[in-house]
């Protein structure tokens, strides 16, 4: 789960941390210092409203005593969470290459309205990354079957990883190919996406909402029972890449794979080059 977790901070991270060094680049190079406060001051509020969404859904859905409205709430947002990453990857890897001059063209419109719009660009920049980052996050640490510690440091490493790669690139320290970056992280964050489905499908067995709760296609469990030590360590291990728990039912393991198989080849298939007018 650490891993897992490590993945998610450091993939949202940097992006919240690459529209963050484009804004400041952008401001000191065109001479406007002065704004970097607006834009600060909406970064940070971005952060607070993150983090007062995840401590929401810890309050509100985990301290929910009723066993089958928890189950139910819960796999209702794993599912949300799961469609909001996915819409995430693929937007990432199609606007990667342009976000920078969509970002120039909202702060030149901002400056000549005033502080107040650049905080809002600031803000709506990073805010819509860090509650999805939080959503995530929190759908994948509360299935979490190792400490709720180990999983928040996998995603603080992963955030803390991303700011720094951050920092580097604004200085210009660090030369790095952010079409491949985000298209392989982008694919590993696919694969944690499907066992947060996976999560999400068993949640709403254990609700009632949906059958099949007893029709069980494997335990990894028990199978790696019988390997000792080892054994745990790798069930914890695929359970931090593939979300895999004790016990799989046959409708979590279709859905696991009916979403990233799918979801995989088309995510890391070859972009089409269009082909050139006959008269070009």
């Amino acid at each position: 789960m650490f891993l897992g977790n490590y993945l998610i901070g450091l993939r949202e991270g940097l992006e919240a941390a690459l529209v963050v060094s484009i804004l400041i680049a952008y401001l000191v190079k065109t001479g406007n210092r002065r704004a970097l406060v607006p834009v600060w001051t909406g970064v940070g509020a971005a952060i607070a409203l993150s983090v007062l969404f995840a401590l929401l859904l810890q309050t509100v859905v985990a301290g929910e005593h009723h066993f089958k409205i928890q189950e139910l709430t819960g796999g209702l947002l794993s599912i949300v969470a799961v469609g909001l990453v996915t819409w995430m990857v693929f937007w990432m890897r199609k606007a990667a290459r342009g976000i920078k001059a969509e970002l120039e063209g909202r702060i030149d419109a901002a400056l000549d309205t005033g502080s107040a719009a650049l905080a809002v660009v600031a803000f709506l920049s990073v805010g819509r990354e860090g509650l999805e980052t939080a959503l995530f996050l929190w759908t994948n640490i509360a299935h979490s079957y190792v400490s709720p510690a180990q999983s928040v440091g996998g995603a603080l490493a992963g955030l803390a990883t991303a700011v720094v790669l951050g920092y580097l690139l604004y200085r210009g320290g660090l030369s790095l190919n952010l079409g491949k970056f985000f298209t392989w992280t982008g694919g590993a964050l696919v694969v944690v996406a499907a066992g947060v489905l996976g999560y999400g499908f068993h949640d709403l067995q254990e609700a009632d909402v949906l059958p099949g709760l007893d029709a069980v296609a494997f335990q990894p469990s028990l199978f790696f029972a019988d390997w000792g030590r080892p054994g745990e360590w790798l069930q914890t291990f695929l359970h931090g890449i593939f979300n895999l728990t004790p016990t799989v039912t046959w409708l979590q393991a279709v859905a696991w794979l009916a979403y990233a198989v799918p979801v995989l080849y088309l995510f890391l298939r070859p972009a089409r080059v269009q082909a050139a007018p006959a008269g070009a």
